[in-house]
């Protein structure tokens, strides 16, 4: 089983589903600047894409932090056992679509993952859905601006978390990109994303040393 409903009061996020489902603006958002040099380098050296990199970092802070398996939806709280990373796509008509990677912890099959699905749909122009089945964390990469930050939608539709960046800028021997993680209140709370946010940089600096020799 991929997704459940699972009783709020049963959870540690009770008192949050009590708080936060009904709020008006329930979705918070953290700003953080990364030195993203390590995926850079990587990206140069192996041939892989810098985009494809920073997803699969996202995916695997994110896979340690038990919060980011839990979601609302609607007025349910459900229960994931697996996530994926969603990316932007500029489809061959010229505009815009979504696709969902499952996250691995194998960078290997994450990058074939990656290639093969933006690929078919830029060619098909139909997005690649995985949310009824994977807690997706959305991502917005404006990669043609500097970004300080951005804030994501409070519509209520969309409640998973959502991250977005523009383009790096590079300073000395470093390259600076400024992230907005976006997450609903009764999904995680602040602490809960500032392991995550620790944890992305963690696994940042981790590829450098491992991949970039």
């Amino acid at each position: 089983m991929c997704v459940r409903e699972i009783n709020p009061k049963e959870t540690a996020r009770a008192s949050a589903f009590e708080l936060w489902m009904k709020a008006p603006n329930p979705m918070v958002t953290f700003f953080k600047t990364y030195d993203v040099m390590p995926l850079i380098k990587v990206s140069k050296n192996r041939g892989m894409k810098f985009n494809m990199l920073l997803d699969f970092c996202i995916g695997k802070a994110a896979a340690s932090v038990k919060e980011f398996y839990l979601l609302p939806v609607g007025n349910k709280l459900m229960q994931y056992d697996k996530l994926a990373v969603n990316t932007i796509v500029a489809n061959k008509d010229g505009e815009v679509s979504s696709c969902d990677i499952i996250y691995t912890d194998s960078l290997d099959k994450f990058n074939a993952d990656y290639l093969k699905y933006t690929t078919a749909v830029h060619n098909t122009c139909i997005d690649h859905d995985l949310s009824e089945k994977y807690m997706v964390i959305g991502t917005s990469a404006i990669v043609n601006v500097e970004l300080d930050g951005a804030v994501g939608m409070n519509s209520g539709i969309f409640n998973n978390p959502f991250m977005i960046w523009g383009k790096y800028r590079i300073d000395g021997d470093k390259a600076l990109l400024s992230i907005s993680f976006q997450f609903h209140h009764t999904q995680m709370d602040g602490a809960h994303a500032g392991k995550f946010l620790k944890n992305l940089q963690k696994e940042i600096e981790k590829m450098g040393e491992e991949i970039s020799v």
